[in-house]
């Protein structure tokens, strides 16, 4: 099981991680941020990053701001920390 504490920028482009701010990871999204549509690409984007299925993430905390922290199971956080790191290069 992996956590990581993100940064939601919606209406972006396309989905991805942009950077590191602090101890978060920027991840941009394309759905807006009305009626939990942000939430939703959020959690499918992670499921597709870390190659588990939708039900294996969750959002522990900040379902209503950008601050958000993640846990995904099936993946360890090494593993998940080095696909990060690797996403921004």
């Amino acid at each position: 099981m992996a956590r990581v504490s993100v940064k939601v920028h919606p209406r972006g482009r396309r989905a991805a991680i942009t950077g590191k701010l602090g101890d978060a990871w920027k991840l941009t999204l394309t759905a807006p941020p009305v009626d939990g549509k942000a939430n939703e690409e959020c959690v499918r984007f992670f499921a597709e990053f870390a190659g588990v299925a939708r039900s294996h993430v969750r959002i522990l905390s900040g379902a209503t701001g950008r601050f958000k922290l993640i846990e995904i199971d099936g993946v360890g956080q090494d593993q998940l920390e080095q696909r990060l790191n690797a996403a921004t290069k």
